[in-house]
């Protein structure tokens, strides 16, 4: 008798916008606005309805799911205690980022803006350089909202406040106007002690020690700012056979200086014997460091060996994580001297990324791929190619040699796309050398490559003005050059030089470390604006798709 997998689907619940301190600049519970320059009609050229509902249509919806019949009962509590966590997280990035976005709602009567405006967690469209959509709001301020609205860069440079750099902190102003450096865990306060409460609740019933001692560990922070010793748990446990990743984790959002985190939430199950495929490649990190292609002086650090390589089933995004396009992989904790000292764990998102894989990547492959190569496009080439562009960000480097400081330090709002382009382009190169060494099959590198291209296709869609946008043209453009790969005109199709591919490959990856290590902001800002934009023959070959109706990126059906 077969017995019928227990199946989880969450509700992705817009809770009600949530009250904030009091402050000048802007009060939590309106929108923040930033006004057009005088003569400047482009803030109110918005979408007609029309384009708005051909957006949303461009979101393929999926179901997320995950079989859950082999977990334990506890760890099936926990489950449920972890969802409510998230979905108040999710209300917290909502107020990071736009502030009343209920109120916003309510005033939108088309159903279509409705969906947009909940699939950008907000009235900027993420995909097209966050465009406005929605009349009257304005450009989003690139700070969102952990700056005032009225900040200038010389204010915040000039002011003495210790914490301002901190990545857990906003700047508000005082009753005098004057800026100061509020915590996240006193802005945010009831929420997150009603977050710290529910892991501590989980932690009480799940399965593993380490994961409830690292839900312990989390529950601290939320509530005390200092998040290293949980990073560190997080990096100790090993078996549990479930996982959250819920804080302020990434920079994205503050696209003023790329300091402040915005929260987000993963709720895991993990894929067992995945993971198990996936666990040998962590031994041999010292020896990709060593052979890197690049000067020795930039690859003298060492990443730690204690990192691991783990697939699991998505049942929850939920906050930053959920805002626009979905990640398929984690790469985390960010902290530098975690990194060093730990490693880093690499989460593959499988069922996510299956469904880009089959939903966009194979209708694009068949698009703009040369037919000759289209049946080297493969999920498991995808799957490598995702797993080690994680894997990638702990080699390299991480401070710069003139001893001043991290590269992230040096190179400031520059930082994420150096650093995903660096991810992409050493990815490729450790898949070479993990073939040489017999661990990958080396007759199938070519597979890995002309999925890539097919990858960077479907990446760019997302714009180019994002971090992971960038990289992606910088690595397109740079390797095109060197003719890694080359368009038939005739056909509007793209066809991999697998010789020159590989020399790209080593040449682009010397540049990127070199200017990391470097701390050149000057001449990686040159670099950046030289190789980052999307030629006219590309932007092209994209138009066409939208004809094909291909989807620009998934929208998870959390029900």
């Amino acid at each position: 008798m077969s017995i019928r997998p227990l199946t989880l689907a969450i509700a992705l619940t817009f809770a009600a916008g949530l009250p904030g301190c009091t402050r000048e600049a802007p009060p939590a519970d309106s929108a923040p606005t930033a006004a057009a320059p005088a003569g400047d009609t482009t803030a109110d050229a918005v979408p007609a309805p029309a384009e708005i509902a051909a957006k949303v249509a461009a979101y393929a919806e999926v179901p997320l799911t995950a079989d859950l019949s082999h977990l334990s009962e506890g760890d099936r509590q926990a489950i449920d205690y972890l969802l409510q966590a998230g979905r108040i997280v999710d209300a917290l990035f909502r107020r990071q980022v736009y502030g009343d976005l209920d109120g916003l709602l309510s005033t939108i009567d088309d159903p279509a803006t409705r969906r947009f405006v909940e699939i950008n967690y907000g009235p900027w469209d993420i995909l097209d350089d966050h465009r406005p959509f929605v009349a009257g709001v304005g450009p989003r301020p690139p700070g969102a909202r952990f700056y005032p609205a009225d900040m200038t860069k010389e204010e915040f440079a000039a002011a003495d406040l210790p914490g301002k750099d901190s990545p857990y902190t906003i700047i508000a102003r005082d009753e005098a106007g004057a800026l100061v450096v509020v915590p996240y865990h006193v802005e945010f306060a009831d929420e997150l002690h009603q977050v710290a409460a529910l892991l501590l609740k989980a932690a009480d019933v799940a399965s593993d020690p380490k994961f409830a001692d690292y839900l312990r560990l989390r529950a601290d922070a939320l509530l005390s700012g200092d998040y290293q010793p949980s990073d560190m748990a997080w990096m100790d446990m090993k078996d549990s056979p479930i996982d959250v990743v819920i804080g302020p984790i990434e920079s994205y959002q503050d696209q003023l200086y790329g300091l402040k985190t915005a929260f987000e939430a993963f709720v895991l199950v993990k894929d067992i014997e995945w993971s198990a495929r996936l666990q040998r490649f962590a031994q041999h990190l010292p020896a990709l460091q060593r052979g890197l292609p690049v000067e020795d002086r930039y690859k003298a650090e060492m990443p730690g060996t204690d990192a691991d390589l783990n697939a699991y089933f998505a049942l929850y995004y939920g906050g930053d994580a959920n805002a626009g396009a979905k990640t398929i992989a984690i790469n985390l904790p960010n902290d530098e001297e975690v990194q060093l000292a730990k490693g880093s764990r690499r989460l593959q998102l499988e069922n996510t990324m299956r469904a880009k894989f089959d939903t966009i990547l194979v209708p694009i492959a068949d698009a703009l791929i040369d037919p000759s190569q289209r049946g080297r496009i493969t999920f498991d080439a995808f799957f490598e190619n995702v797993m080690f562009h994680e894997v990638a960000h702990g080699l390299g480097i991480k401070n710069t040699l003139d001893g001043r400081g991290t590269v992230r330090e040096a190179l400031t709002d520059l930082t994420a796309s150096y650093e995903e382009g660096k991810a992409d382009i050493l990815g490729l190169y450790m898949i070479g050398a993990l073939g040489g060494m017999g661990e990958l099959d080396a007759d199938k590198l070519d597979d890995n490559y002309v999925t890539f291209l097919a990858g960077i296709f479907r990446s760019v869609r997302f714009g180019a003005g994002s971090a992971h946008g960038q990289a992606n043209m910088v690595a397109f453009n740079f390797l095109h050059e060197r003719g890694a790969f080359a368009r038939n005109a005739a056909s509007g199709t793209w066809r991999v030089d697998f010789a020159k591919m590989r020399e790209a490959v080593d040449a682009l990856s010397a540049k990127i470390l070199t200017l990391q290590g470097d701390g050149d902001y000057e001449a990686a800002r040159a670099f950046r604006d030289q190789y980052g934009k999307v030629p006219a023959a590309l932007q092209a070959d994209l138009d066409a798709l939208a004809a094909r109706e291909i989807p620009v990126d998934i929208v998870l059906r959390q029900d």
